[in-house]
């Protein structure tokens, strides 16, 4: 059973004056419908996910309007899909997760920045920065000015963010340019509402096909000598045609203030946070009116000149707040600036951190610091009264904690089929002593923490059998690569697989076989089991075969390839012992397979539901632990690491350490008692059978148990 988007799909389809109520993401979605888009793809990643989660399951309803859906195996797969715009008038949209997919897009993305596009062409990025990420700390920005493709940062409001997407086509068709929206993970989960308008059907589409292919033109190709061309076309044509847009249009916002004097020039989703920082200083309303005027960015590339000139003239002094490192923005104004022969004093990074995200503690420490410079008499008390505050909440915070609040590492679910994989990985470091473990991007990742601490390097998605390509050359002990089914599709393939058949490599890879993406929200690949049902409701046969990684493998010509269950702990450890013991030269690849516990939970947890209101028989199993067997020394704890298997303390007064518990979210995987079993550990686990709505013949058997125990208690 897949995660249901009834209602945003619902919010898909509201007509002209209707509120729309909802996250920003979703927003996004609307505003690509709204503007006559004729195709959309994407791979998906925090914050995105949600863009190509609802369209892909509001397909029956946008093939009505000819708009094509499609789930890329990869961002450059779905980069490559705006060629579509380069030679007909259609509108695209594509969507990832960034910096880390606009890295793997950067080769397509090349190629169609240098040739522009006709119709117009939009990238949605997830720009995964700050503390709240999951990925490395750099920008898109970058990669805009590298390929001059126009880069959008819109105000977090979701009507600004609905404007934009639609002047993102126009600016886009105007100066026949592709361009990125960056979409914080604030921003994305933005909640609001916009009126909405009526939804846009392609002239050209699914519906209303195109009855010839376009004709030839080498000047529409990535390949000299038409680049040379294309390279004078992106910066004499293109870019002041762009400017020239964004200007008339009003991209850019301008904010005035009562102090003059200054300026503030802010990218547009840094915005809110803004505002919020002025209002702790008293030079700010609660209607968000600044008394300091501010130009906003929602286009942060390319600036334009004229615009900076004019907001500069009759100012002293002009702070840029610009988030993240190199200080792109205030580099291009100080150049601006300087070739004016502008004399504003212009500051930016002096008084605000280099890198990282600017939260609204630090924006005020950077106005404070700008404003005690060029305007002191603006700032007053506020100041100090809101450290005061800063102050007084931290040491409340240390009196309830008794400390710093304690890092929170993330954690496989419970009942994750990954873990028990980790659990004998360790217990095969027993015997053989320290590997070289490739980690790589996934759920998986999380086995870099406690208590399992395994992963020498995590290269990128789908890399991890690339990454040990040098180490088993040096290495006394082969490698063992950890990739998911996800990042395998992704690129693990090609970068791994078939590069180590081609140079005859010798290492291990396991693959985590779960059935899904999940890490990006259970999304499915190729060898997403399919249920009988849905595939014949998808027009296939009952009977056909379906794709799995073991034929792909097979087909590629592997040798040495194992298929293990992944709660079968002591199996697992065997076939990884033989796979690193090998007397084999060449590619091992286990393939480890257990359904993603959150999904098998979302299947289940219906079923269970219906079952109970109907009165059925319905059993649930967990496990539970001995307190009097239990001796407290926590190996179990340490070999598996499942958030259920906990500790408390102990009813026997002699047992100094408190002993393992198991909580009621347990979902009954039973790795506990395969550890323990594996490892030779204690034998306190007991597995526990739960009987809703039991039968006469469930209850004599407990009868005849209680009996039994009864009797062997008394004797």
């Amino acid at each position: 059973m897949e995660v249901s988007f009834h209602e945003e799909v619902k919010a898909l389809q509201l007509a002209a004056g209707e509120t729309f109520n909802g996250e920003g993401i979703l927003a996004v979605t609307k505003a690509l419908l709204q503007s006559g888009v004729t195709y959309v793809g994407g791979y998906q990643g925090s914050p995105i996910s949600h863009l190509l989660d609802v369209m892909v399951q509001a397909r029956p309803y946008l093939s009505t309007l000819g708009v094509h859906v499609e789930a890329c195996t990869n961002e450059s797969s779905a980069a490559a899909m705006l060629a579509a715009s380069i030679m007909y008038p259609v509108r695209g949209a594509v969507t990832w997760k960034s910096v880390v997919g606009t890295n793997v897009a950067s080769d397509a993305l090349s190629n169609l920045a240098s040739p522009g596009v006709m119709g117009g062409a939009l990238i949605v990025v997830g720009e995964d920065y700050g503390e709240g990420a999951s990925v490395i700390q750099e920008r898109t920005h970058a990669f805009a000015m590298k390929s001059a493709i126009w880069l959008i940062d819109p105000r977090p409001n979701l009507p600004t963010i609905v404007q934009m997407v639609e002047q993102a086509f126009e600016l886009s068709e105007a100066s026949n340019t592709p361009v990125m929206m960056s979409l914080r993970i604030r921003t994305c989960h933005l909640q609001g509402s916009f009126i909405a308008k009526d939804n846009r059907a392609p002239e050209i589409s699914s519906v209303h096909l195109q009855s010839t292919a376009s004709s030839f033109s080498y000047d529409r190709l990535a390949h000299p000598p038409a680049t040379f061309k294309q390279e004078k076309l992106k910066y004499e044509v293109r870019m002041p045609a762009a400017r020239r847009y964004i200007e008339a249009a009003g991209l850019n916002e301008c904010f005035e203030g009562s102090y003059s004097s200054l300026g503030l020039v802010v990218q547009g989703g840094l915005y809110n946070t803004l505002i919020r920082a002025l209002q702790q200083l008293a030079l700010a309303d609660a209607g968000g009116q600044s008394q300091i005027p501010l130009l906003v960015l929602n286009v942060v590339y390319p600036l334009v000149p004229e615009q900076i000139t004019r907001f500069c003239q009759t100012k002293v002094a002009v702070l840029v707040l610009e988030e993240g490192q190199p200080e792109f923005i205030e580099k291009d104004i100080a150049t601006h600036l300087y070739r004016t022969g502008s004399r504003t004093h212009l500051a930016g990074k002096s008084h605000l951190s280099m890198g990282g995200e600017y939260s609204a503690e630090l924006m005020v420490r950077g106005l404070v610091s700008f404003l005690s410079e060029h305007a002191p008499q603006l700032l007053g008390p506020q100041p100090r009264a809101v450290e005061q505050t800063l102050a007084r909440v931290r040491q409340q915070a240390i009196d309830v904690l008794g400390g710093s609040v304690p890092p929170r590492p993330p954690n496989f679910c419970t009942g994750c089929p990954e873990r028990p994989v980790f659990a004998a990985l360790k217990l095969v470091e027993r015997q053989v002593g320290k590997l070289h473990i490739s980690a790589d991007i996934g759920c998986h990742s999380f086995a870099t923490f406690e208590p399992f601490s395994f992963g020498q390097s995590i290269l990128g998605y789908g890399m991890s059998m690339a990454s040990s390509a040098a180490v088993k050359n040096f290495s006394s002990q082969r490698p063992v690569a950890i990739m998911g089914d996800g990042g395998f599709w992704h690129n693990g393939l090609l970068s791994g697989v078939s590069s180590a058949l081609l140079n005859r490599g010798d290492g291990v890879l396991v693959i985590m076989k779960n059935g899904y993406t999940s890490a990006t929200g259970t999304q499915e690949t190729v060898s997403t089991p399919v249920s009988e049902a849905k595939r014949v409701a998808q027009g296939g046969s009952a009977t056909g075969s379906e794709m799995t990684i073991e034929r792909t493998l097979q087909g590629m010509g592997l040798k040495w390839l194992r298929t293990v269950h992944n709660y079968q702990v002591s199996s697992v450890r065997d076939v990884l012992l033989e796979a690193i013991t090998s007397s084999y030269k060449g590619l091992k690849v286990i393939v480890a397979e257990g359904e993603c516990q959150l999904e098998r939970q979302r299947r289940l947890r219906p079923l269970r539901a219906r079952q109970l209101a109907q009165g059925l028989r319905t059993l649930r199993i967990r496990y539970g632990i001995d307190d009097e067997t239990c001796t407290g020394d926590h190996s179990c704890i340490r070999l598996s690491g499942c958030p259920t298997l906990t500790v408390k303390a102990s009813r026997d007064p002699l047992k100094i350490h408190p002993v393992a518990h198991v909580t009621n979210a347990c979902v009954g995987c039973g790795l506990c008692g395969e550890v323990t079993d594996a490892a030779v550990l204690c034998p306190s686990f007991h597995q526990i059978e739960i009987i809703q709505n039991p039968t006469w013949w469930d209850r004599l058997c407990d009868r005849i148990n209680r009996w039994f125990i009864d009797g062997l208690q008394r004797a």
